[in-house]
Formats: structure tokens, C-alpha cells, sequence
């Protein structure tokens, strides 16, 4: 999976559209071996990431959580520290 494609059901605020989006795009990347996809493919390419967002903002609209939503803001503090450990220099 790529990297740059972060969980996005139960956290607090809810993921927007733009986040969506972003999963989106980095999933048709990834699939479609291009970043940035030729004049003859950019229609396809554009509605790819169109209909992959659509259906992932149902899917996050349909899913069920049984666990609190987590808050956004420590989900990031806990990533910066586990880098912070990774990347330490002794």
C-alpha cells in the first residue's frame, strides 16, 4: 500500500473531502504505475480519482465504529514520536 494513504474512518473531526480526494489520487497513482498520467490518459485518470473518492466518502459514511473516534491531534503526536525514535541519531 502506499504510504501517503492514511486511515480515515473513526477519527474526530470526520476525514473531509479533501482527504478523501487525496486517498483517492494516491491510490489511482499507485495503481496506474504514473504520477502524472499522459494527455491521452487524463480523462480516464481524473475520473478514476472522481469515482474512487465518491465511493470511499460512502464507505466511511457507512462504516460502523465501536471504539471512540480517535482525535486527530494525538494520532499525530504519537506518529511524530515513533519517527522521532526511528530516526534518532546516537
Amino acid at each position: 500500500m502506499c504510504r501517503n494513504i492514511h486511515v480515515l474512518h473513526n477519527f474526530e473531526p470526520a476525514a473531509n473531502g479533501e482527504e478523501v480526494h487525496a486517498a483517492a489520487l494516491q491510490y489511482v497513482r499507485k495503481v496506474s504505475g504514473s504520477t502524472k498520467p499522459s494527455k491521452a490518459n487524463t480523462e480516464a485518470f481524473e475520473r478514476a480519482v472522481h469515482e474512487i473518492a465518491h465511493i470511499t466518502q460512502h464507505l466511511l459514511e457507512d462504516l460502523v465504529a465501536t471504539s471512540p473516534p480517535k482525535d486527530r491531534e494525538v494520532e499525530a503526536a504519537k506518529a511524530r514520536e515513533r519517527s522521532a525514535k526511528r530516526f534518532a541519531t546516537a
